[in-house]
């Protein structure tokens, strides 16, 4: 098995269980097992589970990112990129998120601010926010910093209610609100 195809094998199977069981929940040698590959390969790529974690959220924010790429491959107008970008995020819960954050789930799991883990969520939240902020200025909301920390927090919560009360029925207040913080009529 090729060290790349080894290294993706340990992060797949580290994601789904990660976001399936938690983090904590999952130890090493369950993800070498499922995964098939021994443990010096884990360590080969990994120096520890927390690098492996890191790299699992690299994943996760890459999903996001090349959403926002694909949003803005399909339209360069800046109120119909905002409707693909909600609709995406949206989407990305539906079929990606349903059992929550994982940003949120890992810094549940890592408490200490200044954690390797929780220095990888506030990049991905960071970037997050500051595409949000370039896409609403883009459009000329008044205010795009507070319309996009408004989005951020319409996106966290959707995640939390979708896991909890079914997307079903969370999708449509998401949409909606998400609509009127950026501006967008509903």
């Amino acid at each position: 098995m090729a060290a790349s195809e080894a290294r993706e094998r340990l992060l797949r199977t580290a994601s789904e269980l990660f976001y399936r069981e938690g983090i904590h929940a999952v130890g090493v040698d369950r993800i070498v097992n499922e995964a098939g590959i021994t443990r010096a390969t884990f360590y080969r790529h990994f120096p520890g589970k927390e690098d492996l974690v890191e790299a699992y959220l690299d994943e996760e924010d890459a999903h996001i990112r090349a959403a926002f790429a694909e949003a803005g491959a399909q339209s360069d107008e800046p109120r119909r990129l905002l409707e693909l970008v909600i609709e995406g995020l949206a989407d990305d819960v539906a079929l990606h998120h349903t059992r929550g954050c994982p940003f949120i789930n890992a810094s549940a799991e890592y408490p200490d601010a200044g954690s390797a883990v929780r220095a990888t969520v506030a990049r991905h939240r960071s970037w997050f926010r500051e595409t949000l902020e370039q896409l609403l200025a883009a459009d000329g909301n008044a205010d795009p910093a507070l319309a996009a920390g408004e989005l951020v927090l319409l996106r966290d919560a959707a995640m939390v209610g979708g896991y909890l009360d079914g997307w079903e029925r969370v999708r449509p207040s998401f949409v909606a609100a998400a609509r009127r913080a950026a501006g967008i009529p509903v």
